[in-house]
């Protein structure tokens, strides 16, 4: 599969088969993750992985209720490593460049996940306290993101974009680049 293939054939899944997934199929998609760009080669991201089921009940309740996340065989939630930027880029990278860093991860891991076969979602509706506290993280670790991956129990069709021409400008907003 071409990166242009997963792209446009990349959907939020959100009914998994109970199939598990491999130890190297989820370090493949793990390390897709990891090669994401980051600030200053910081790599302000964290990686969890959720294989209990208990412990996945509890983020779909923090997640008000998002229950398909423990059906799902791997839930990844993705963390931003506010001090590891920080170290370099001050406030800036605590505020920006970590969750940066951590959404460029994001999208690397569900274009892996998706060449692969496996279906995911990408979830930030949460409540950040509770998901902290469910997977013991440190003050300096934000949760960014909550990722049930499985193998896909349907597949759903694409959802409408906004035509690109009228989302591009040229030189300065409200001046359209395709006219």
């Amino acid at each position: 599969m071409d990166i242009f293939q997963a792209i446009t054939g990349r959907r939020s899944v959100r009914a998994f088969k109970p199939d598990p997934i491999s130890k190297e199929i989820l370090i493949k998609i793990l390390e897709s993750a990891q090669w994401a760009p980051s600030a200053g080669n910081m790599q302000a991201r964290d990686f969890i992985v959720v294989e209990d089921h208990d412990t996945k009940v509890k983020l779909a309740e923090a997640s008000w209720g998002q229950y398909f996340i423990a059906e799902a065989p791997v839930v990844v939630v993705v963390c931003a490593n506010l001090e590891r930027s920080a170290q370099r880029y001050g406030e800036r990278g605590r505020t920006l460049y970590a969750i940066l860093d951590a959404a460029a991860a994001v999208e690397n891991l569900l274009l892996a996940a998706y060449a692969l076969g496996l279906a995911t979602c990408w979830i930030g509706a949460f409540d950040d306290d509770k998901v902290k506290r469910i997977l013991s993280l440190p003050d300096h670790v934000k949760p960014i993101a909550i990722i049930p991956v499985g193998y896909p129990g349907r597949q759903p069709r694409p959802t409408p974009r906004i035509p690109i021409d009228r989302i591009t400008y040229r030189d300065r907003y409200g001046n359209l680049y395709f006219r």
